[in-house]
């Protein structure tokens, strides 16, 4: 064997390490050239084109910069960021910088290059005014967020088609061979396709992947929709291979140590269609108080810390509804099986039980492990008949729990009203709900049933979190809160200025210096617009004063609940938050450390990601909703609806439909009886000429227009004011 050559003495000496360049360039405070580095290093011109590469490699990953005369930088000398872009549908964007500490910088469109919507991408800061939002425009594309796309065909183009993203935020147009289109393309039919080169300014080869079939069949909208939000489908093997390994039913060897509640009457209350139960409930009447046992699915006794589910489960943060399917968090094995509350048989379970006087306080609540048996699996439906209308057909069939149900409902309404007492928050919005045929095809959209059958099951809940976060936070363990913010000052003070010309005006909160407004002050101010022309303004601009909930190692209160302890412990079936508090209930229960945690580093990165991973479910919703209403109203063109105006801009407002539950936008330039001014301090459009007025909350009778599902647009014209 011939022996190694020994390297001159400065070759090997710095290697290829791309650490080593980056801490040059650091110190050098400056651009430096490729020579100077070399020299820096101490190595040799022929190992220039070894530099090179590395150079490149550190290029591609936004790390290091070339500059026009052939120096490089470091981003953060350059006045560039890397980060997430996020494009609105106005067509603006917003880079999410990966450094959290800094704030969203704005892009306006000419300045996103060929950048997509979730491509994550550098951005220069462009000098601006202090006091501003920073302002960027956009250098480099490091990763495209959508390798693969769902894409529209729109027609041929000798021998090719031509395509556009079906995600109307992406502006580009794919170029597919026809050799790969298929038999009998049809406009409007739509491929899974993967992004190739890129052949001209905004045109890319794609390849195809898939035909998902017609757009206006709902089936393909949630296909596409789960693409365009890149939401996680099926499981790899080794995932369900690890799932199939795990027994059907606990063995009662899984009981021991458990307390044994199977001869307790815990009950399911969930909706007609839900498949997975991960909490059961029960309730004692305890002198003039009450006891609640709450029952949650143990999924952290089978799903390790590390294990490939749990990893899974990590990544995917939470499970993904949809109108027809579902895209859950463990396999079906584990959520509609195994962990699974089904009646009539043995589960394992942690308990959250809470002793709670006669006015709804509680006392000092308890944890641990224990095996249930469910006594019923009811629905919302027939606890509404049995306990709230006192149907006795209803009340026979399930005899059996119809006391406790009753003790139920007399506690859950003395939380409620304690909740409402300290300031819970309840803007009571309906829920839309899409109505298919059995073709699938949508033929209404109502708002969603609720009654106080859903409030039992929500006041438990609420409680169980509760009493989890205190037990956490008291016995100093880590635990995965559930924050909320407190309002928005500049929205909520734009919303005390505009009432403070009405009649409820005496009704303000009295802000104080450096104070915020308590949730209770603004629940008491919900309730005096109740019932008068300024109900509707006053819920809706209070709404958009709210921050959104995340999730945090830090306790911060819950500002929405009035809460301030409060935890996600409920459904570790479908929320991984609830699977990390699970982990530390463990721990407290045990006295030591049984089940592996993050560290506080670690926690605080896994409340982001799963802040993330919400947000993305919550956006996934919404522009599904958006389609199959889209898809629902096609057929309705002309027709004639009355509605009220949710919204308003300078270009125009939106009109929420009352025969349907959909919304739709009234431009300004379809108005042609004056030129309309807004005034956003007082939520109104003012005619110049006429001084007609168009106010939030306003009655209108409008015709539909148009609708574009490509847009996702749905179009109204004003006939008049009511």
């Amino acid at each position: 064997m011939a022996k190694k050559k020994k390297s001159k003495k400065g070759k090997d000496a710095w290697g290829l390490d791309p650490r080593k360049v980056i801490n040059i360039l650091r110190e050098a405070g400056k651009p430096l050239s490729s020579q100077d580095i070399l020299k820096t290093l101490g190595a040799s011109k022929k190992d220039k084109h070894r530099l090179k590469s590395v150079l490149h490699e550190l290029m591609d990953k936004g790390k290091v910069y070339r500059l026009k005369r052939g120096a490089y930088g470091l981003p953060e000398n350059l006045h560039i960021v890397t980060g997430t872009l996020e494009v609105q549908r106005s067509g603006v964007g917003f880079v999410i910088p990966d450094d959290k500490r800094r704030q969203d910088i704005f892009v306006h469109p000419g300045n996103m290059d060929e950048a997509w919507h979730d491509d994550r991408v550098a951005v220069a800061v462009l000098p601006g005014r202090k006091g501003r939002r920073a302002e960027g425009r956009i250098t480099k594309v490091l990763e495209r967020g959508h390798k693969t796309l769902a894409a529209r065909l729109l027609r041929r183009l000798g021998d090719y088609y031509l395509l556009e993203p079906t995600e109307p935020r992406i502006k580009a147009r794919f170029m597919l061979d026809e050799g790969d289109v298929g038999a009998e393309p049809q406009p409007n039919d739509i491929y899974m396709v993967e992004v190739g080169d890129q052949l001209d300014q905004g045109i890319w080869e794609v390849k195809f992947l898939a035909k998902l079939g017609q757009e206006d069949d709902p089936s393909v909208q949630e296909e596409l929709v789960k693409e365009n939000h890149s939401i996680p489908r099926a499981f790899a093997q080794h995932v369900l291979a690890e799932a199939n390994a795990l027994p059907e039913h606990p063995s009662p060897q899984d009981w021991e140590g458990r307390e044994d509640l199977r001869e307790v009457s815990f009950v399911t209350i969930d909706g007609a269609k839900a498949r997975d139960f991960d909490d059961a409930v029960y309730v004692e009447k305890e002198g003039k108080g009450w006891r609640l046992w709450v029952a949650i699915a143990d999924v952290s006794h089978f799903v390790k810390a590390g294990s490939a589910l749990d990893r899974e489960a990590r990544e995917r943060g939470n499970s993904y509804y949809f109108p027809q399917s579902v895209e859950p968090m463990f396999p079906e094995r584990l959520s509609n099986g195994l962990c699974s509350l089904n009646p009539a048989v043995e589960r394992l379970v942690m308990v959250a039980e809470v002793p709670f006087t006669a006015d709804g306080q509680p006392g000092e609540s308890k944890a641990y492990n224990a095996v249930i048996k469910s006594h019923a699996r009811l629905t919302y439906a027939q606890v509404k008949r049995a306990v709230l209308d006192k149907d006795e057909k209803e009340r026979t069939a399930i005899q059996h729990v119809m006391p406790m149900l009753e003790e139920a409902e007399r506690l859950a309404r003395v939380l409620h009203a304690e909740r409402r007492a300290r300031g819970t928050l309840d803007f009571d919005l309906p829920e839309p709900e899409i109505h298919f045929n059995l073709y699938g095809e949508a033929v209404d959209i109502t708002p969603k049933t609720r009654h106080f059958g859903h409030q039992i099951i929500e006041e438990f809940m609420i409680a169980a979190n509760e009493a989890v976060a205190r037990m956490l936070t008291e016995s100093e363990r880590p635990c995965m809160y559930r924050i909320h913010p407190s309002p928005n000052p500049e929205k909520l003070g734009s919303l005390f200025d505009l009432l403070s010309a009405t009649e409820l005006a005496d009704k303000l909160p009295k802000v104080r210096g450096g104070e915020s407004v308590s949730p209770l002050e603004l629940q008491q101010l919900l309730d005096a617009a109740e019932g008068t022309d300024f109900e509707f303004l006053v819920n809706r601009l209070t709404l958009r004063t709210m921050m959104q909930a995340k999730y945090s190692p830090q306790n911060e209160g819950h500002y929405g609940l009035a809460s301030d302890c409060y935890c996600h412990f409920t459904s570790p079936i479908r929320r991984y938050a609830d699977l990390v508090v699970h982990r530390s209930l463990k721990n407290y229960v045990a006295g030591k450390d049984v089940e592996a945690l993050p560290g506080p580093n670690g926690m605080k990165n896994l409340g982001g990601a799963l802040s993330d991973t919400e947000r993305k479910a919550m956006d996934a919703e919404r522009e599904i909703l958006k389609r199959l209403t889209i898809l629902f109203l096609q057929d309705k063109v002309g027709e004639e609806f009355t509605g009220v105006i949710n919204s308003l801009a300078d270009f125009g407002f939106w009109v929420e439909l009352e025969q349907v539950m959909a919304e739709g936008l009234v431009r300004l330039s379809s108005l042609d009886d004056d030129y309309y001014g807004y005034f956003p301090e007082r939520q109104r459009l003012v005619g110049e000429r006429t001084g007609k007025q168009l106010r939030l909350g306003q009655r209108v009778r409008v015709t539909l227009t148009d609708v574009n599902l490509s847009r996702l647009e749905v179009n109204l014209e004003l006939i008049e004011p009511l």
